[in-house]
């Protein structure tokens, strides 16, 4: 089953990294996260993937056009034009990179993916969040209820503590970043049928996947959502990343799923 990246966006949350490079270049633990996101669909045996490029799109055909490079020891004679590779560690990657505009929105990135996925049934994702979702159990759950789509649904902590006080100030209750209201929230990671492409007629480029195809999928009683309940994280702004990095140096990255 092919995996689909979006990996073409702007990151301008995240502009004190971006500027130089696109988003899923930006790098944990020496990575970038768009690596560590192709390693979880590995380890589960799924290592086809199309990556959807946009921003600094050279950028990331430029690392896999090098990866050899990047994840091997070589000796290079000068002289000679000669690289000699001594060591590699590359993965299994089957990689399709294809542009898809530099100001496309999602829902035309995935239209122009098409003609690359066929027939069958793929996952998509963003190439900006990580997780320890089974995907076995994802895919078998997509099977199980026959829609056109499946999406993971997070439940995402409170940023802040919230105050229950009575009318002269006294605290009643104090809850630290408590779940948030029980709001269960879109987490990429979808499986879909082929099918979903009814819905990504005409000009796309402009339209969000999430705004227009996705809601009428939905209204049409074609998605259901599997409820993840572990870990899940995306980098939308600095502070994330220094929390992703800060849990891969200690050893205690939950998406590390891989040996």
């Amino acid at each position: 089953m092919k995996v689909v990246i979006f990996a073409g966006g702007l990151g301008t949350r995240l502009m004190e990294e971006t500027e130089a490079r696109p988003k899923p270049m930006v790098e944990i633990g020496g990575k970038p996260i768009l690596w560590h996101i192709m390693k979880i669909y590995e380890h589960y045996g799924f290592n086809e993937f199309i990556i959807c490029l946009g921003y600094k799109a050279q950028m990331i055909k430029e690392y896999f056009l090098n990866y050899y490079l990047y994840n091997s020891d070589v000796t290079i004679e000068l002289e000679k034009n000669k690289i000699e590779v001594h060591y590699t560690d590359a993965e299994s990657f089957k990689v399709t990179l294809i542009d898809t505009g530099l100001h496309t929105n999602t829902a035309g990135r995935l239209k122009r993916a098409q003609k690359y996925i066929g027939q069958d049934a793929f996952m998509l994702t963003y190439g900006d969040g990580v997780s320890d979702i089974n995907l076995h159990k994802l895919l078998e759950f997509h099977k199980s209820h026959g829609k056109l789509a499946t999406l993971t649904s997070i439940q995402v902590p409170g940023r802040f503590g919230n105050l229950e006080t009575s009318r002269n100030g006294i605290v009643k209750k104090f809850h630290e970043k408590p779940e948030g209201d029980g709001m269960w929230i879109n987490g990429g990671f979808f499986v879909m049928e082929s099918g979903i492409f009814n819905y990504l007629d005409g000009d796309m480029d402009d339209i969000q996947w999430e705004k227009k195809p996705l809601v009428e999928i939905a209204n049409d009683g074609q998605l259901a959502a599997f409820r993840h309940h572990g870990f899940w994280k995306a980098m939308d702004a600095m502070r994330d990343r220094i929390e992703l990095e800060a849990l891969w140096n200690s050893n205690n990255a939950p998406w590390k799923i891989w040996e």
